[in-house]
């Protein structure tokens, strides 16, 4: 750990605190990966080495499903309000270790840490959520007349593998436990590769909360999600990743016709109409954009779509809002936006950015890597928007996962929403306008999963959550997040007597 990075950690009232173990966790206890490997976790602030974790492979699959298999068995003859009462206590251990898990995040995936303990508060509201819904996996009877009864029942569908991404990595890894556990399966997640410090210490703090077997960590690379994937063990699938991740899952679940539940990404539009506030569009276009977290949020409405009447005005606006992020250590409480996950990302997004000079986009602010000597050895980039953003570019094509906002001038609305559709992304789409009508006019036109009308960026617990074309399928944060990890069965009763054998 650099000198810069353990000042900054010591700056708040949090140090690091890291994950006492390194290795593997399942069956309700820690292990070893079967090859012996691990690796050095370096931190996209400043590129020193703040760990270690194991690398498994399939035969920890094959080790953990075993064990996730025994879990199960237990945990979904679990009387439901009892699973409830242990997803509670878990939150409260969640929340009791905030401040710890946020610096641990934020050292390990570059997001800010005053953020980062929003993320934990999150995953907790999710275990809260799902324990309140446990009651709501009802059946139906169906009318079958005075000679028989005919009802189903909603019974968890076995070993549930969740693959999650690095960007929000504690909250990702513990808040998409909850409604599969809630349903009565056991879970395994697979931490992202990237930034996997939060998932150990996830397992330290509510493992032992739960029956051997009902929760498992398992660290590793692609190769540990694909014997997931293709695990026979392994009931259904949920990833949080990007498209073509999203395909490979789809592919291999498909061989075992297994359900997926897949949050995929976005190029997402925000449309503004001219009758709104300069200044609250200008606001509500940088919101969307995320840049505290890089840009790095599949949610992010990184295509502005704004009306010839505001353009210019608008413009001025964003680039002046967007002074308020500047890169900085991610440990220090002060900083307002973090770092690119790793040196490959960093790269990528940059790319992207000259890629928008060469098409003839117009930098309006940022686009350079910030030249503060203490962030030298981080992957930083700043605040980025282009105007005059032509919808064939490429950065209005494909999702960058960076700080880059695209704006593009529309007069026709009928070419605008072509433009909108245009893509195979379909996650958010953010309409501002204070026609209500008109409003919900477009919020039936543009093919997203999840549409805000004046505002931008928020979940709200019990709103599903999912996208439309390649972003995606399910959804989540909702009671069907929950019954999705169920299978429905129909037991038919006839009330005839059968008649004794003589």
């Amino acid at each position: 750990m650099t000198a810069r990075m353990s000042e900054s950690l010591h700056a708040g009232a949090t140090s690091l605190v890291l994950p006492a173990h390194e290795g593997l966790y399942y069956g309700g206890a820690w292990h070893a990966p079967h090859a012996g490997r691990y690796v050095d976790v370096h931190s996209p602030g400043d590129g020193s080495c703040i760990g270690r974790a194991a690398v498994g492979d399939a035969s920890d699959v094959d080790a953990a499903v075993a064990a996730a298999r025994h879990g199960f068995a237990v945990w979904r003859d679990t009387p439901p309000l009892e699973r409830a009462r242990v997803l509670r206590a878990a939150a409260v251990e969640m929340r009791r270790h905030a401040a710890d898990l946020a610096m641990l995040d934020a050292a390990d995936c570059g997001n800010p840490v005053a953020e980062m303990a929003g993320d934990v508060m999150v995953a907790a509201a999710l275990f809260e959520f799902f324990a309140g819904l446990v009651t709501e996996m009802k059946g139906a009877s169906i009318p079958m007349g005075p000679d028989a009864i005919d009802f189903t029942v909603r019974e968890p569908v076995g070993v549930v593998a969740r693959i999650v991404a690095f960007n929000h990595p504690f909250m990702f890894a513990a808040g998409k436990m909850a409604a599969p556990l809630a349903a009565g399966n056991a879970v395994i997640i697979k931490p992202p590769e990237q930034a996997p410090l939060s998932s150990l210490r996830l397992a330290e703090i509510v493992g032992g909360l739960f029956p051997p077997g009902v929760v498992s960590i398992l660290n590793g690379g692609r190769d540990v999600g694909e014997a997931l994937v293709s695990h026979p063990g392994v009931a259904m699938l949920g990833l949080v990743g990007s498209i073509p991740t999203g395909r490979a899952v789809a592919r291999g679940a498909g061989d075992r016709i297994k359900p997926m539940l897949l949050e995929l990404g976005g190029k997402n539009a925000l449309i503004a109409y001219p009758d709104v506030d300069p200044d609250a569009l200008a606001a509500a276009a940088v919101a969307g954009m995320n840049f505290t977290w890089c840009g790095q949020s599949c949610g992010s409405t990184s295509r502005l779509f704004l009306h010839e009447h505001l353009y210019d005005a608008v413009i001025e606006r964003i680039a002046h809002r967007c002074k308020a992020f500047v890169p900085g250590l991610p440990t220090d409480p002060k900083t307002t936006m973090g770092a690119i996950i790793s040196q490959a990302q960093h790269a990528r997004v940059m790319a992207y950015i000259a890629s928008a000079h060469e098409q003839g986009a117009r930098l309006v602010h940022g686009g350079k890597v910030p030249d503060d000597p203490a962030l030298a050895n981080g992957y930083y980039i700043e605040p980025t928007v282009f105007a005059d953003v032509d919808p064939s570019m490429r950065i209005a094509q494909e999702e960058i996962f960076g700080p880059v906002l695209s704006i593009i001038k529309w007069r026709d609305e009928a070419q605008m929403l072509a433009e909108v559709n245009a893509l195979d992304y379909g996650l958010t789409c953010a309409i501002w306008t204070n026609d209500l009508e008109k409003g919900m006019r477009t919020a039936s036109r543009v093919s997203a999963g999840f549409v805000w009308i004046n505002e931008v960026g928020k979940h709200f617990l019990g709103a599903p959550f999912g996208g439309m074309k390649q972003s995606g399928m399910g959804r989540e944060e909702c009671l069907g997040e929950m019954l999705s990890f169920t299978q429905e069965k129909n037991i038919h009763v006839s009330l005839r007597r059968v008649a004794a054998q003589p």
